[in-house]
C-alpha cells in the first residue's frame, strides 16, 4: 500500500467547525492527544511555548482530547476549551474529543499510528500525550511517547530540522 499524507484528512475542531489538514500542507506538525485530568497535561504550557516559539516560521502543534485513557478527559468540548486556555494559554489548533487508539481511532490517528497508511512507522498512542511529528508534506517523521517533554532537545532538534527543509 502507497503512503499518503495527512493533508488528505479532515476532522472537528473544538469548536465544530470542519477543519482540513490540507490547510497545514507546507507547516512541520506536532500531533498529541491531550487530557485535562492527567499527570502529564502540565504539558499543554510546554506545548503552548514551543507554538508560540515557532508558528510564525510555518509549526502547528494540533492537539486531539481524548477519554480513552483511565477516563482522564471527561469534559466535554466547550469545558475541555476554556480549560486548556484558561489554565495553560492554550491558543493552538484544538479538535473535537474524540477516541486515538483501537477500531474507533479517528481516521488522522489511524493514519498517524499505521505503517500501512503513514508509511513510516506503526505508534499506536500508550497514553495521554503521545507526540508525531509530520513534515511540511505531511508524512509522518517520529513520535515520542508521553514522558517526552514538548521542549525537550529531541523534539526541538526535529522541529528545527524540518522547518528548514
Amino acid at each position: 500500500m502507497s503512503a499518503t499524507s495527512i493533508h488528505q484528512y479532515n476532522f472537528t475542531g473544538l469548536d465544530g467547525k470542519p477543519v482540513n489538514f490540507a490547510d497545514f500542507e507546507g507547516k512541520v506538525l506536532l500531533i498529541v492527544n491531550t487530557a485535562s485530568k492527567c499527570g502529564f497535561t502540565p504539558q499543554l504550557e510546554g506545548l503552548e511555548k514551543l507554538y508560540q516559539q515557532y508558528k510564525t516560521q510555518g509549526f502547528e502543534v494540533i492537539a486531539f482530547p481524548s477519554n480513552q485513557f483511565a477516563g482522564q478527559e471527561p469534559l466535554n468540548e466547550a469545558g475541555i476549551g476554556e480549560f486548556c486556555q484558561k489554565n495553560y494559554g492554550v491558543s493552538f489548533p484544538m479538535m473535537q474529543k474524540s477516541d486515538v487508539k483501537g477500531q474507533t481511532a479517528n481516521p488522522v490517528y489511524q493514519f498517524l499510528s499505521n505503517k500501512k497508511l503513514n508509511g513510516a512507522l506503526n505508534s499506536k498512542p500508550k497514553w495521554n500525550f503521545h507526540k508525531y511529528v509530520v513534515d511540511k508534506q505531511g508524512k509522518v517523521r517520529d513520535y515520542f511517547y508521553s514522558i517526552t517533554a514538548p521542549q525537550s532537545k529531541k523534539i526541538v532538534r526535529l522541529i528545527e530540522k524540518l522547518l528548514v527543509e
